[in-house]
């Protein structure tokens, strides 16, 4: 699709769009959130469950195009999450999960020139959501959640292709989970049990070729591995 074809005027209209294409790609399994700085408005995207995998997947065929590859912070959420109109503190978005994984996003698209297609259009486009794939779940523990410290490394083959230390730009995760709470309660579509929320790169970007296999290793929570 080019992305002249839907070119969003605003943020309403590609989380619109969001939406129609959730309808064809399937239900809800999850919440992706990020920002591109510490006072930057977060952008998120729902994660259709066709897309969710378990470490070791093989991710094979056509669809896969870019093969970008970001290392993040995963959380289950462990109850419904109703949200009044009062600010949320970290103690209530903490007490709404129960798991923390590591986790690599698989960034894709849908859109003919990718590189140059304007950000709205990338939104749509579910911000570019190809797969999510998590490693083995650890107890909650909101250590783990404090962005500024976590420590990731991506390997491709036997390359080390990224190694980080607090390298998400969004810094703040309370703010990033406050900012997601609010956003799916407007959409109509509040935090469920048992969704996953991905919290933004800690790496930034890497590429990977056919035939790669892609191992991650976040410091605290341990390791997540796909194959294309």
């Amino acid at each position: 699709m080019d992305s002249a074809d839907i070119a969003p005027p605003t943020r309403e209209e590609a989380y619109a769009i969001q939406d129609a294409t959730l309808a064809e790609l399937g239900p809800v399994a999850g919440w992706k959130v990020g920002a591109k700085g510490v006072t930057a408005e977060p952008i998120g995207a729902p994660l259709p469950s066709s897309c969710v995998f378990a470490s070791g997947a093989r991710l094979e065929g056509g669809g896969w195009a870019l093969r970008g590859l970001e290392v993040e912070v995963a959380l289950r959420v462990g109850r419904d999450f109703a949200i009044g109109n009062e600010p949320l503190t970290p103690a209530d978005l903490a007490s709404a999960f129960d798991a923390v994984y590591p986790a690599i996003e698989v960034v894709e698209t849908r859109l003919d020139g990718w590189k140059d297609s304007p950000p709205l259009a990338q939104l749509a486009d579910l911000q570019s959501h190809g797969a999510l794939v998590l490693g083995p779940a650890a107890p909650f523990d909101v250590a783990a959640l404090d962005l500024r410290r976590v420590e990731a490394q991506i390997f491709i083959g036997p390359t080390l292709a990224k190694r980080t230390l607090g390298g998400n730009p969004g810094v703040d995760v309370w703010r990033l989970l406050a900012w997601l709470a609010k956003h799916c309660a407007a959409r109509g579509q509040p935090l469920r049990k048992g969704q996953i929320v991905t919290t933004g790169s800690c790496t930034g970007m890497v590429f990977a070729r056919p035939g790669d296999a892609v191992l991650a290793d976040i410091a605290s929570l341990g390791r997540v591995e796909l194959f294309f």
